[in-house]
């Protein structure tokens, strides 16, 4: 039998003795080596670089703050009118890349 962890919250701590040979049993995870491919499942979507959620988040936050500011400023009426669209532009915006991958 291989060391299992002591900590009352692990969930091993809770196996008998039977479902602790059952994990010993099983096989290895598959892995690659560093000069192999990897994994169909561990292969990430082309797309996946450019949709991370940190810039897209700082650009959704600055629209936001752009609309804060076209609401409060007394110079154009124009600015003024597009304020809310924009404000609600960048809160559906900020909702939307909040689900993105770190």
């Amino acid at each position: 039998m291989t060391d299992r962890p002591v900590s009352p919250y692990s969930i091993d701590a809770t196996m008998d003795p039977a479902q602790e040979r059952a994990a010993d049993a099983l096989p290895a995870p598959p892995h690659a080596a560093m000069d192999e491919r990897p994994l169909a499942q561990y292969e990430v979507h082309p797309a996946a670089r450019y949709f991370r959620r940190g810039p897209w988040e700082n650009a959704a936050t600055i629209i936001i703050a752009l609309g804060v500011i076209m609401l409060m400023q007394p110079f154009s009426m124009f600015l003024y009118g597009w304020s809310f669209a924009t404000l609600l532009f960048g809160t559906a915006m900020f909702l939307v890349v909040s689900h993105f991958v770190d």
